[in-house]
Order: C-alpha cells, then structure tokens, then sequence
C-alpha cells in the first residue's frame, strides 16, 4: 500500500489546514474579536514553516531550529534592523517558537522574553514598512502577539490530543495469508 498520496502537502493544503484549525480555536473562545487579517496572517505563519525546511536555501525565511538560532540570527546582528521583510520574518519565527511549540521549548528557553522579541520585530516591521496595509497588519501583529501566541499554543495542545489523521485501514487476518 502507498502512503504516498497521503503524505504530500501543498502550501494550499497546509494553509487551509491551519486557517479552519485555528480559527475554530479562536472561535471556541466567546467574542474574542480576533481580526480576521490576523487569522489568516497565523494561518499563513504556521503553514509556511510546516513547509519550509530548516536548511532551506529557496525558501525565505526558513523554519528556524529553536530559540538559540533567532538569538544568533536576528538579535547578535542588528546589521539588518532596517529591512522590514528581515524583521517581519524574526517575528514570526519567534510567535512560532513561542507560541506553537511553547511546551516544547519553555524548559530551555525564557519563552517570555522571545515573546516580547518577537512583538518587537514585528513593531519594527510596521514602522519601517513603506506598504500601509503591510504596516497595519505587523502593527496588529505586534499590539496582539501574546493573544497569538495563546491561540498557537492551544491549537498545538488540541492537535497532540487528537488521534491521528492518517488512518490506516485494518487487514483481515485473510488478507495476510
């Protein structure tokens, strides 16, 4: 049996994944008055590091490793704090880190203070951004990074708690011999 068709995602695929997750874990809290940009803007910081691998060199930016690889990257060199693209990606490196794989990594990291990296860089990017409506979503981003973060948090914690998605048909003891 070939697993294959199941095993391959695209970037669509990946990001409808994670807009119709985490919109129904922002939806189970009662008005939370998430704006919808924002959603999908997770949706879409989630998918893309699904896809991306950690040494991608086609893809911008990246998955990062952890914590340890932000610090190295984006705040030992301050020589680009003036690109918006580069600060923008530290800040969504930094909501994933801390916000999807927050249990993973609390016990090596002070995950609050990347937290509150992370909302920097993403101020950063509103006001070096040239694009309004670019620097109205980084600007959300960064007023609402720790409700993000939450929501990320949550939907990894219900994602674990489900049973798997694959399921592999059982065999017959007839069909074995």
């Amino acid at each position: 049996m070939s697993y294959a068709p199941w095993l391959a995602v695209t970037n669509g695929q990946a990001l409808r994944f994670f807009y119709e997750r985490l919109r129904d874990v922002v939806h189970d809290r009662a008005s939370s008055g998430a704006p919808e940009d924002e959603l999908l803007y997770n949706a879409s910081v989630l998918a893309h590091f699904a896809t991306t691998s950690t040494v991608s060199t086609t893809d911008f930016p990246p998955s990062p490793v952890n914590l340890s690889t932000v610090f190295d990257v984006f705040v030992l060199d301050r020589s680009q704090h003036v690109d918006p693209d580069l600060m923008e990606a530290a800040g969504s490196q930094c909501l994933m880190l801390t916000g999807f794989f927050q249990d993973q990594l609390r016990h090596r990291h002070n995950v609050d203070w990347f937290a509150d990296l992370g909302a920097d860089f993403y101020d950063s990017a509103a006001h070096l951004s040239r694009d309004p409506s670019r620097s109205r979503i980084m600007a959300g981003m960064a007023a609402h990074f720790s409700f993000w973060r939450r929501q990320q948090q949550r939907l990894a914690v219900d994602l674990r708690e489900e049973p798997l998605l694959i399921h592999v048909p059982k065999t017959d003891e007839a069909d074995i011999q």
